[in-house]
């Protein structure tokens, strides 16, 4: 039996639309991606096939099924990364998949004729197209990818600067060898009162970590820390997130490529911003005078 991920974007509308109603009418992407793959019963190894990158295919198409709700009017996004359902969403608990489509790609042909542009294969992702694959990295992807680009030593220190920036104080990168994975530390304060100490472990890497590293490192941090976090330019296996929380066992705390390219974005390490004006003429305002 292949283990393959055998879903179409289109064939995920409706399980997206089901796991935002079962969540409560919003949630992370990481709680939807959970709650689907328990829904369609996938295997670990359908989630992990892999797209490109830093991407599974499950994670890949599911952006598709997103970006298509979001366009036909059913969920919206937040600037925290929330997807909720939109007022509309909330009446509904299912779509036709072929009047989604045809309704997003007139949207997009029309826009584009308004802004005077060619429309591009991947604007409309026609079933032609051959596992609806995308030409263009995203913003994330190009930065995962710079990341595994650079040494071992100069992403620990990466993690280490970042770790200074959300204020963490007295950070400092061990790298020490057989010793559970450890590769730095640091101290963090809340309100001024509380303080933690964290072990960190910087994983340049590409695909995702098992669950026997988050043990191995939770073994490790057993007696020496109060929290325990794992960075990764990768991903992290549903079986190693949920050896994360695992009931009875202390927590550990897990950053994946993309959670680490949205903090990097946040704090603008590496990254540049550009903001857009956009200048609207008010006509009434002029009659009006």
């Amino acid at each position: 039996m292949s283990h393959k991920f055998q879903y179409k974007y289109d064939e995920l509308f409706n399980p997206t639309l089901a796991a935002l109603h079962g969540l409560g009418g919003s949630g992370s992407i990481a709680e939807m991606e959970d709650k689907i793959a328990t829904l369609l019963n996938l295997r670990e190894e359908e989630v992990n096939d892999t797209h490109r990158g830093n991407l599974s295919k499950f994670n890949y198409r599911l952006a598709w099924a997103r970006n298509y709700l979001k366009r036909y009017g059913l969920i919206d996004n937040s600037s925290r990364g929330i997807w909720a359902l939109t007022e509309k969403g909330l009446q509904t608990t299912s779509v036709d998949k072929e009047a989604v489509k045809k309704a997003v790609k007139a949207e997009t042909k029309k826009d584009s004729l308004n802004k005077n542009q060619s429309i591009t294969p991947t604007d409309l992702l026609d079933d032609a197209d051959e596992n609806e694959e995308l030409q263009e990295f995203t913003w994330q992807e190009e930065i995962i990818n710079e990341l595994q680009t650079i040494s071992p030593s100069s992403f620990e220190r990466l993690c280490q600067r970042l770790l200074r920036e959300l204020g963490f104080q007295n950070v400092e990168v061990t790298g020490q060898s057989n010793d559970g994975g450890i590769d730095g530390k640091g101290v963090l304060r809340l309100g001024g009162v509380l303080s933690f100490n964290v072990i960190f472990q910087a994983k340049r890497y590409r695909g995702a970590v098992s669950p026997s590293v988050v043990r191995d490192f939770r073994g490790a941090m057993i007696g020496r820390a109060d929290k325990g976090l794992i960075i990764t330019t990768g991903t992290f296996t549903r079986e190693a997130k949920k050896e994360s929380i695992r009931d009875g066992a202390p927590p550990i705390d897990l950053v994946d490529g993309h959670d680490l390219a949205e903090k990097l974005k946040e704090l603008r390490l590496g990254v540049d911003v550009e903001l857009v004006e956009k200048v609207s003429i008010k006509q009434g305002w002029f009659k009006a005078l």
